[in-house]
């Protein structure tokens, strides 16, 4: 495998970091925060497997290829999901993929992916223990299901990343999380904050108080843990480690460089071809195979604005930390509609917003 250039914020504009694919919307769970709204049949109108193969070698056109994930409902629901990987491994792109632990990840399955070159198999854990997981999963058994597969993947040597999503059901469970994910040989822990889409719509995200509380709790595990951490959809974590550890135009080491967001550095493909900033703003900017993914990434207004943060409303606009963090867009649409509106679950008031509101 040729090895990958290395990524700045330079490459914003013209190659995301990382782009998704939305393989298929089928599923065999009934997750309650699920984006996609996932079904048990696929779609009639999904790419086809040729419409697939042609979106992935558009990929590689990209100045920077980005890392590809292969994402879903649940990718295996694809009768030719191992066709796409070895196709997308054959162009030397760096392949990862998100499957839902049903019965679909057989051992046979897990050692296919780890022979055809998979990156990274990322799976969700969403509590400490089996009854907060299988009750937002919806599917009884689901935890020690995502254990056992765990154990297969890490022996027959895939690499593992588990994708976590806080609501106000697992809140409290940020620590007993970090240590149960201790021994289990993963190389990044992923946390999600409930964006309200899809099914998330009914969830309850957290307040903007308590997630100060979860980044304490994660920038402590951070230093001792095994393995790294790292949020989606919270990038005020961002804010929250530089005030606590310094440098401002660093990353974590191995990571992506900060500043990545919604349209900067990400993009997503849905079943049907549908092109959005990313999986949880669902903002049509284009439709493969019609429109070329390339040209929709680095020209659509949409895609150019929401990669100028000096163009952010309200204290967002201001804030010292806009560059490297620029709060949720996906949020701020959620919830009011305007992608470049003000991070509503950020409690930090920049010192430039203070002057601006502080009577005369």
């Amino acid at each position: 495998m040729t090895a990958r250039p290395a990524y700045s914020s330079e490459d914003f504009h013209h190659s995301p970091f990382v782009a998704f694919y939305e393989l298929t919307r089928a599923c065999d769970f009934v997750c309650a925060h699920c984006r996609a709204c996932a079904q048990p049949s696929r779609h009639p109108h999904e790419l086809t497997v040729g419409q697939s193969r042609a979106l992935i070698e558009q990929f590689t056109r990209f100045p920077k290829p980005p890392v590809l994930v292969f994402t879903g409902g649940d990718p295996l629901k694809r009768d030719d999901v191992y066709d796409l990987v070895t196709y997308a491994r054959r162009l030397d792109l760096t392949v990862a993929m998100t499957p839902s632990a049903t019965p679909l990840v057989t051992d046979e399955a897990l050692r296919r992916l780890h022979a055809m070159g998979l990156h990274r198999l990322a799976l969700s854990i969403d509590g400490s223990d089996a009854a907060t997981h299988d009750d937002f999963r919806g599917v009884p058994g689901s935890f020690d299901r995502t254990l056992t597969i765990l154990r297969e993947a890490r022996h027959i040597g895939l690499p593992l990343q588990i994708n976590t999503t806080v609501t106000r059901r697992n809140v409290d469970q940020i620590d007993p999380m970090a240590r149960m994910l201790a021994p289990l040989g993963i190389e990044l822990w992923s946390v999600f904050f409930l964006v309200p889409v899809g099914r998330g719509l009914a969830e309850q995200r957290i307040s903007p108080e308590q997630y100060e509380l979860v980044f304490a709790r994660l920038w402590r595990q951070a230093r001792i843990q095994p393995y790294g951490i790292k949020t989606t959809e919270a990038h005020h974590y961002r804010r929250f480690v530089l005030q606590h550890a310094g440098d401002p135009q660093r990353g974590a080491p191995g990571r992506s460089p900060l500043g990545i967001n919604d349209g900067r550095g990400v993009m997503f493909v849905s079943h049907t071809g549908q092109i959005f900033p990313s999986g949880f703003l669902p903002i049509e900017c284009g439709r493969f195979p019609r429109d070329s993914i390339i040209d929709v990434y680095q020209h659509h207004p949409t895609f150019r604005l929401l990669r100028s943060p000096d163009k952010l409303k309200g204290k967002c606009g201001v804030c010292e930390y806009r560059h490297v963090c620029g709060g949720s867009r996906a949020r701020a649409y959620a919830l009011m509609r305007d992608p470049m509106a003000v991070e509503p679950d950020c409690v930090y008031e920049p010192e430039g917003w203070r002057r601006q509101t502080v009577p005369c």
